[in-house]
């Protein structure tokens, strides 16, 4: 098994095509303020804007996640990714977002979310998430999912297998009427009887015109978080799970966060639809995710 993860190396960002349409940010790095834009979709046009810019991401990260095997870099895959979202008429989001200097952020055994793809090779037991957004058609689309690099070892197996399962749960709380804090009570309760902790530093978020937007998801219960549900509300679903404590530190790149004890984490994000009767996946995939249907675990 590999030792702990250190920052590595970056290659330069990569450019995108001036044809293609671009979010706010991607010349200055400075998004929009949040301020009190809403997440509802009010349109069908609109709507119809957000299942393109999922079902996009979810190519994108589909062919990304392919490309994983021992040996490969994370930088590798970032031009693998950012290659298939410009083919595609598609911004990466992540790009120059707050100046953040790659297409996708790739997050390695202990990193719990916005590892920066650099010269590091995966090697046989590693864990690694790839975390894809883009934006397409005035929409931005978001999901993630953590697989295995060879055969797991039982640990990491059980960290993966049950942050995917908390995801889905959460998932399938959503429906109008129902409180934001319902999501974060369903996967606070699984992750706690599966003896894993729940990452609290960093949270679901609206999504849409806007990379992120409120409301802000907890993936723990937030009881003032009171906030109900309603249709054409678009927003992601991510937690992030760990096989020990909740803590995380952020290195020196001041983007890649990791475990305060340095054990393993894991995630997986939807963006997700209210609608009139319950909710719909809009990155979700006929083959299911990775870890299970390719790799046989």
């Amino acid at each position: 098994m590999s030792g702990p993860i250190t920052l590595g190396h970056l290659s330069p960002p990569r450019s995108v095509p001036p044809h293609i349409p671009r979010p706010e940010y991607a010349e200055t790095g400075e998004p929009a303020p949040r301020g009190r834009v809403s997440c509802v979709k009010s349109t069908p046009e609109a709507i119809e804007r957000m299942r393109a810019a999922g079902r996009v991401a979810r190519e994108v990260l589909e062919i990304t996640l392919d490309a994983v095997k021992p040996g490969i870099t994370t930088d590798a895959l970032d031009a693998i990714a950012h290659e298939a979202a410009v083919a595609r008429g598609a911004y990466p989001s992540p790009l120059n977002y707050r100046g953040f200097p790659k297409s996708i952020c790739t997050s390695v055994n202990e990193v719990i979310c916005h590892g920066i793809p650099d010269d590091r090779k995966l090697m046989r037991g590693d864990l690694v998430n790839c975390d894809i957004t883009v934006y397409y058609q005035g929409m931005h689309g978001d999901c993630s999912e953590t697989v295995f690099v060879g055969e797991p070892d039982a640990e990491s197996l059980h960290l993966v297998r049950t942050t995917y399962d908390a995801m889905m749960a959460g998932i399938a709380v959503v429906k109008p009427g129902e409180r934001f804090n319902s999501i974060g009570k369903t996967i606070a309760r699984i992750a706690k009887d599966a003896g894993l902790g729940v990452v609290r530093a960093f949270a679901g978020h609206g999504i849409g015109e806007l990379f992120h937007m409120p409301p802000s998801v907890a993936h723990h219960y937030e009881r003032t978080l009171r906030l109900r549900m309603e249709p054409g509300m678009t927003f992601t679903i991510e937690p992030m799970l760990n096989l020990g404590g909740p803590d995380c530190h952020i290195l020196a790149d001041d983007w890649t966060a990791i475990t305060a004890d340095r054990r393993r984490s894991a995630q997986f994000e939807h963006t997700v639809l209210v609608t009139p009767t319950g909710v719909e996946i809009l990155t979700g995939s006929a083959r299911g995710p990775l870890f299970q249907t390719s790799q046989g675990y």
